[in-house]
């Protein structure tokens, strides 16, 4: 199989939907899976059929998956996406107090929901740490969980916030100074990806985050023409929407190595 693109809702069935609460903020995370945390953040608008392929494969190489709902309609595939739907999911995070999608140098209050969840994570499932991806609007916030000492291992597919400034960081300076800290004392690194023709994800940011973390940022960028078919327009999503699955493909070898990268910090 080489393109996927989901007609139909998945069910999300062998996933447990839990309510995870931290400071009165409550949230449903789908869980599934045995051994080491890796918590999976969905792309807008929310957790597609492709997002949920990414987390199964992740799942079956041997890790608990706990996926938190943050917008949109879980299951709900990318066909069905078209219209209002998809623009009332985007414009309610863009100006949620949540997200702080304009503002760089701010990861917002998201990031303190999304730590406390890392710790409850590793405590439930063990092993020698968590894992942590983020995909396009929440592309960064795995970085931002570099707070919680629990996270050894983040991964950045298309960071696109803050969305107006393309070299913006959306985390505070000083927390990203306590981040590199923290990566050089324990010998630490972050995984990052883009498409290089990538509209929302610039090779700007990616300057940026090398110019701030030096060789603990370890980019990953593809060639446009890597892209599933159909995503000339603005190849983005690296590891779902625009992924061919199939042996020798740079999308396929990029989720490849990143579930290496969690085997390799987390078990």
């Amino acid at each position: 199989m080489e393109e996927f693109q989901a007609r139909e809702r998945d069910a999300l069935q062998d996933f447990v939907a839990r309510d995870f609460a931290f400071e009165g903020n409550c949230k449903v995370v789908l869980v599934s899976g045995k051994g080491p945390a890796v918590i999976v953040m969905a792309e807008m608008p929310g957790i597609s059929p492709e997002v949920a392929r990414f987390a199964r494969w992740v799942r079956d190489a041997g890790f608990t998956v706990y996926m938190p709902v943050l917008f949109g309609d879980p299951g709900r595939p990318i066909m069905a996406l078209a219209g209002l739907y998809s623009l009332g999911v985007i414009v309610k995070a863009c100006i949620s107090r949540e997200f702080h999608a304009f503002r760089a140098n701010s990861s917002g209050p998201i990031a303190q929901w999304l730590r406390a969840l890392a710790r409850v994570a590793f405590a439930e499932s063990g092993g020698k740490g968590v894992g942590a991806i983020g995909m396009c609007f929440t592309g960064n916030f795995a970085l931002s969980m570099m707070l919680e000492p629990a996270v050894l291992a983040p991964v950045l597919s298309q960071p696109s916030l803050p969305v107006n400034d393309p070299a913006g960081l959306h985390i505070a300076p000083e927390e990203l100074q306590a981040v590199k800290a923290r990566m050089d004392a324990e010998d630490l690194s972050v995984l990052a990806y883009r498409f290089s023709g990538d509209a929302f994800c610039k090779a700007a940011r990616f300057d940026a985050y090398q110019a701030a973390l030096g060789d603990r940022f370890i980019p990953v960028v593809l060639d446009d023409a890597s892209a599933a078919p159909g995503a000339a327009s603005n190849p983005h999503s690296v590891v779902t929407q625009h992924l061919i699955d199939k042996a020798g493909e740079p999308t396929r070898q990029a989720v490849d190595d990143i579930i290496a990268f969690f085997v390799r910090r987390l078990q």
